[in-house]
């Protein structure tokens, strides 16, 4: 073939022509990658119609986020009857010494999930918010929605120990050492413009009788010190170490997403070391004061 004809060749493949060659279909990796496999599980158990139901629900509003530590008991809880609160893991021992139940109840880790199955099925409250890998050991199930979570932050694989931030939570909600974090994500999904965190006393001490393997801890006596109940983690319980930092860095993410969308938290817990958040003062926050 001339030159000449070889680009004349060329130009009708370029330009489409009849003589030009079909382009190669183009390769679509169907199969997820391992790391997203370990990360978080099939969708199709979580109640994604459901959850993107509460998008905006509460836009403008404003909620608590209800933290487990010792100072929680020094605030007056009947406060809340007619705010919007989220409580998560043992909150219902609260019942041994207010009148309170949260609006939204979550729990993330399985240990807890496990060793309280019989009171978190029972306690009442107008949501419960589970991962889907819990769905078999909810036997009342209502008002109860399935999310489908994401373990990354705590898994080998690149987005180990990376903090994110979901915004559509109908898809998934992202794991960051608390379940604080996961609470984050819901308030800022369901539109609340103000959010205050109370009893986030971030601090905790590890008992000298307790029996410590790994990242987990196994309390031996019924005196949770990091807790406002002190069968909280009491005897024969596990909890996790709390990697403060880590949460610390999940914080972070959580102020830098609501500031860019005109949202604030607050910290309005009586004490503890959490300086992430502006503080205010818990009280201050009701016209009855």
């Amino acid at each position: 073939m001339m030159i000449r004809d070889k680009i004349k060749t060329h130009v009708k493949r370029m330009l489409g022509g009849a003589s030009a060659q079909p382009s190669p279909t183009p390769r679509i990796h169907t199969t997820v990658p391992h790391y997203v496999r370990i990360e978080e599980p099939a969708p199709e158990r979580a109640d994604r119609a459901q959850i993107a139901s509460f998008r905006d629900k509460y836009i403008g509003k404003r909620c608590f986020i209800v933290g487990n530590g010792p100072s929680l008991r020094q605030l007056d809880l009947s406060k809340l009857r007619d705010e919007y609160s989220f409580g998560v893991n043992s909150i219902f021992l609260m019942q041994d010494y207010q009148d309170f139940r949260p609006t939204f109840y979550v729990v993330e880790d399985i240990r807890v999930m496990h060793e309280n199955v019989e009171a978190i099925n029972q306690y009442q409250v107008p949501y419960k918010f589970f991962p889907t890998e819990y769905i078999d050991l909810i036997t009342h199930k209502e008002n109860c929605l399935f999310f489908n979570m994401n373990r990354g932050f705590y898994e080998n694989c690149p987005n180990f120990q990376v903090p994110r931030f979901s915004t559509d939570c109908a898809e998934r909600i992202y794991c960051g050492q608390s379940v604080t974090t996961l609470n984050l994500q819901l308030a800022f999904f369901m539109g609340f413009a103000e959010i205050y965190l109370i009893g986030m006393d971030f601090e905790y001490h590890i008992p000298a009788d307790a029996t410590v393997e790994g990242n987990t801890i196994r309390a031996n006596a019924d005196n949770d010190p990091n807790h406002f109940h002190p069968a909280y983690f009491g005897k024969g319980k596990h909890w996790h170490n709390p990697r403060l930092d880590l949460v610390e860095m999940n914080y972070q993410l959580a102020k830098m997403v609501c500031k860019n969308h005109q949202r604030k938290i607050y910290n309005a817990t009586a004490g503890g070391k959490l300086e992430v958040f502006e503080r205010v003062d818990y009280a201050g926050l009701f016209s009855d004061s």
